[in-house]
């Protein structure tokens, strides 16, 4: 890891949360749900995410526990490391009720309903809760992207990207309830905005608390436990939403698109 790279890490996490805004912007400005592109980019996200993970980021995370702790030790630290991450997220993802999961699909044409005013103070609160929702399942995410934009900026593009495709339902599963409940465009759109901030925060604490303090050894588990994350993220939440927004084909055919292009991308740069 180089420091200079930490300018190009914090602007590749905080584009990545911002990308949450886009959806409330789509909310707003279109008339409808391009279902069939949602459901292949959110495939082509699980691919890249899943395919880095699994080909360069734990083996970076093996490489460098392995040279700390020796051979077996160092494998058994990867192993540990990875599925380290994926009970961290799963138990975010656990303590936040479904009815309120950021997750939640929603489609841009449930605008046009009306709500019944019994409803109006739900809605409200749904909204801000799964504001708070997203905030906190952002966070690992921006740790993430921080993590792998640190180790390598080439990296971090397209891990980057991809979440901030997958942010995209995020910003529209905030901005629709809100509107509903207050049908203030302009509250609903800075509601859903800010909550993308968790990501660069998820950033600022890696560093504080990780890079400040980081050895071969924290930097090889930590890493690890960033493969794991994106690996749950990608099956629990990218891929369910891929195909709820379109045909199963269209998500696997985006999987595997973006598998092939990730491959590519890591071959161009050995």
């Amino acid at each position: 890891m180089e420091e200079s790279n930490l300018l190009v890490a914090f602007f590749l996490t905080l584009f990545a949360g911002l990308s949450t805004g886009i959806g409330s912007a789509m909310a707003f400005l279109t008339k409808r749900t391009n279902t069939k592109f949602l459901s292949l980019a959110l495939g082509f996200s699980a691919g890249v995410m899943i395919y880095v993970s699994m080909i360069e980021i734990v083996v970076k995370a093996k490489d460098a526990l392995v040279d700390s702790f020796g051979y077996i030790a160092g494998n058994w630290l990867a192993v540990a490391g990875f599925f380290t991450g994926i009970l961290v997220i799963a138990l975010i993802d656990k303590f936040v009720p479904s009815y309120e999961n950021p997750h939640e699909m929603h489609l841009l044409e449930e605008l046009k309903t009306e709500p019944s005013e019994k409803d109006m103070q739900k809605l409200k609160r749904m909204g801000i809760l799964t504001a708070l929702a997203i905030a906190i399942h952002n966070f690992p995410e921006g740790l993430a992207t921080f993590m792998a934009a640190l180790d390598d900026p080439n990296l971090g593009i397209p891990i980057a990207t991809a979440i901030a495709i997958h942010n995209i339902p995020e910003g529209i599963a905030v901005s629709i309830p809100l509107f509903y409940a207050t049908n203030n465009r302009k509250k609903s759109f800075l509601l859903s905005f800010s909550s993308g901030l968790a990501e660069p925060v998820g950033a600022i604490v890696g560093y504080f608390l990780i890079f400040q303090f980081v050895s071969e050894s924290v930097f090889g588990f930590v890493f690890a436990s960033v493969a794991g994350i994106m690996v749950f993220i990608s099956l629990d939440e990218l891929l369910p939403a891929a195909r709820e927004y379109g045909q199963h084909h269209l998500s696997i055919y985006g999987l595997v698109s973006g598998m092939i292009i990730m491959a590519f991308s890591l071959l161009m740069f050995l």
